[in-house]
């Protein structure tokens, strides 16, 4: 026998007489109430010998289906909500759409109902998370969440204190099958130490039944996190799966550390060796506990059933009853009385007078024979019995409005108030499932990256039990980016899908990344859908009683919320007859305002283009024309100085006068500096006037959109 068995069987023994005294409740909660052994069977064998009965008139299921009924109406919702600047909301609605279709292909809800109803019961119940094979002819794996039949085959973390076993690093799931049964399934396994006497286990071997388990362990293991030249954080074990991809994708690492990460195993052991052992992908071990009422005296954590102390007034009340029956049935007929020779005449009949039926009995003598009056049920049993009914109303703290009986209230308000405090006697229990359904959702986020990690298109599915809006989701798959000659390498994205390919894909809008981001997850505990449309219905027709103007406006809301044949249709039938206010729709006016508003503005649009564009060549050509201006002062200064230089020269003694060259040159620049002038104007002006077009195009439109606004107030007034 290898040391891991050896450890694997050491920690077996080591839960199993941690958990003795729990099991051993549990076992006694389920046989008293479910099966109803509530007499010892020594006083039954006693009993029967002498004639006697033992009635066992079980009340405590339906007090225990008040919660599990109670929690269906309500069922528990896991929501997602993002965290982190990796992760958005969309996505935390398609993961929300995911554990739905998730929860709906595996049964999800006979699970959690099985869960808490073994937590109402016996004190624990248990559900598990298990991933498989999409189908026969697939790879694609999915995620399933299955029930726990019997919840004393799972032996959980002693050291545990957590209240939904999220800090579990062992557990245990046994099973007991045929030694038929356990060749067909491990035809190498041996089971020759089994068959010796001096080796057998009886705790893994009796009546020819083998035992296997479940072995999970989990341990804190050193790892490398590594940051991503995209951003994105990733453990080293992950980033060696995909390195081939992401070094396509010219992503690579920019830094690392350490950090601790939890690594989850699964064998599959029996007492004699390990069958199989297999490592599993998420950080938390797959089995979910539902927990009753917890109790935790010493260190000593255990936890208890609805009736682990209504068991004894459950026998009280079944004592008393039996009392009183018996004291009936044993208590003699009554008789006739009459004088002697009175009952000659029809002696056969008399005889048979407290059994038989006669329509007639004749008597002799003057005086008919009178029946002596029953004496009753003693009233001391009869009153002991309530007593102990009441025993049991108070210990659970469900009385008989909690029960749908009549009691002292009258008013609906009081009735109320007293259910009321019936469920919240019994909140506990249905807020446990609420942690450990709670808990199930942050399992199933951690899978759901590592198992939903290839492209795929999945199903969404809503609160209300339809399709998702867009039923189907495309997961994983980067889209393709073309690039251009001269332009740097681009990391591929998960984009948004072209039209064309959207219609191909049946309305698939966007590729999303299940494995970006961060998103926690919280349990939203309410009515189903179904109870809240119902509850909906009711408070609607209570508000048209008490306005009766707004039942032509909200007739199809209600006829839509009612939950009988035909009201989808009658719900149709109505919202046509409703106006077109009422309905949503704008007047025509409205509408034609609207249109024109649209008009205007692409229209506005257009022309603030054209003017964009006009005023870019004006500026450039006043721009050209600024300097044109500059370069003719230039001349200027230079034609001036040339002047003053041939004024000087005529001045001085001797020398002849300029000629008048020089003044045609100063009119030439003149001319050309009032031409350029002229020109730097008229385009100052047009672009003034061009402005102004402008401003009367938008002043136009904003007072068509302001003619619609006051259409549709008047259309809002009418309604």
């Amino acid at each position: 026998m290898d040391n891991t068995l050896k450890d694997d069987l050491a920690a077996f023994k080591v839960v199993s007489d941690a958990e003795k005294d729990q099991r051993a409740s549990i076992l006694d909660d389920l046989e008293f109430v479910k099966l109803g052994k509530q007499w010892p069977q020594d006083v039954i064998d006693k009993r029967a010998k002498e004639g006697r009965p033992c009635l066992v008139i079980n009340r405590l299921p339906a007090f225990g289906k008040q919660v599990t009924n109670d929690a269906r109406q309500n069922r528990p919702a896991i929501k997602c909500h993002p965290v982190g600047d990796k992760s958005d909301r969309e996505t935390a609605e398609i993961l929300n759409g995911l554990i739905k279709n998730i929860e709906y292909s595996s049964n999800a809800d006979v699970a959690y109902d099985t869960g808490l109803d073994h937590a109402v019961f016996g004190g624990i119940g248990y559900w598990t998370v298990n991933i498989d094979y999409a189908s026969d002819d697939s790879f694609d794996k999915d995620i399933r969440i299955e029930r726990v039949a019997n919840p004393l085959a799972v032996y959980g973390d002693p050291a545990s204190t957590s209240a939904d076993s999220s800090d579990w690093n062992s557990a245990f799931i046994t099973d007991r099958i045929s030694e038929k049964e356990f060749k067909k399934r491990y035809p190498d396994a041996s089971v020759a130490n089994f068959e010796a006497d001096d080796s057998r286990d009886d705790a893994w071997y009796e009546d020819d039944m083998i035992r296997i388990a479940e072995r999970w362990s989990r341990e804190q293991v050193k790892v490398k996190l590594l940051k991503l030249s995209d951003g994105s954080l990733m453990l080293e074990p992950q980033f060696l799966k995909i390195k081939d991809i992401l070094q396509a994708q010219r992503i690579g690492v920019t830094g690392d550390r350490d950090t601790l990460t939890y690594k989850v195993g699964q064998r599959i052991i029996t007492g004699a060796e390990v069958l199989e052992n297999n490592e599993w992908v998420g950080k938390y071990i797959p089995i979910v506990p539902c927990y009753g009422d917890e109790v935790n005296v010493n260190g000593k954590r255990s936890f208890q059933s609805l009736f682990h102390f209504a068991k004894d007034p459950q026998r009280n009340y079944n004592y008393w009853r039996t009392a009183t029956t018996e004291l009936v049935a044993l208590a003699p007929k009554t008789p006739f009385i009459g004088p002697t020779g009175a009952f000659d005449t029809d002696s056969d009949k008399w005889q048979t007078a407290n059994s038989d039926s006669h329509p007639y009995i004749q008597f002799d003598g003057p005086q008919a024979p009178q029946r002596q009056p029953f004496a009753g049920p003693p009233a001391g049993a009869l009153q002991e019995a309530l007593n102990a009914s009441d025993d049991l109303k108070n210990i659970m703290g469900l009385h008989d409005a909690s029960l749908g009986a009549q009691s002292n209230e009258t008013s609906g308000r009081a009735i109320m108030a007293r259910q009321r405090e019936g469920d919240v006697a019994t909140f506990n229990f249905i807020d446990n499932q609420s942690r450990a359904i709670r808990h199930t959702g942050r399992i199933l986020v951690d899978l759901i990256p590592k198992i939903y990690d290839v492209e795929r298109i999945i199903r969404c599915i809503k609160e209300d039990g339809t399709n998702y809006s867009v039923h189907s989701v495309q997961i994983n798959q980067p889209v393709q980016q073309i690039q251009q000659p001269g332009q740097p390498e681009q990391t591929p994205q998960y984009q948004p899908i072209p039209p064309e390919q959207a219609e191909e894909l049946h309305g698939l809008t966007r590729v999303f990344d299940l494995a970006a981001g961060k998103y926690d997850v919280t349990c939203e505990s309410g009515p189903s859908f179904t109870s809240r449309r119902e509850e909906s219905a009711r408070q609607m027709m209570e508000f048209v009683q008490a306005f009766p103007a707004a039942g032509p406006l909200v007739g199809d809301l209600i006829a839509k919320n009612l939950d009988w044949p035909g009201a989808d249709e009658m719900a149709k039938r109505l919202q046509a007859m409703l106006p077109p206010q009422a309905k949503g729709d704008k007047p025509p006016e409205l509408q034609q305002a609207e249109q024109a508003i649209q008009q205007l503005q692409g229209q506005l649009q257009q022309q603030g283009q054209q003017l964009a564009d006009k005023q870019g060549d004006m500026q450039l050509k006043q721009g050209e024309l600024q300097i044109k201006g500059q370069e003719l002062q230039i001349k200027q200064f230079d034609a001036e100085t040339k002047r003053i230089a041939l004024q000087q020269q005529a001045n001085q003694p001797g020398e002849q006068p300029a000629d008048n060259s020089f003044e045609a040159y100063k009119l030439q620049l003149t001319d050309e500096l009032t031409r350029w002038k002229t020109e730097q104007d008229n385009t100052t002006k047009l672009m003034i006037a061009q402005m102004g077009h402008q401003a009367g195009f938008a002043q136009s439109a904003m007072a068509a959109e302001s003619k619609a606004e006051h259409s549709e107030e008047q259309g809002e007034s009418q309604t």
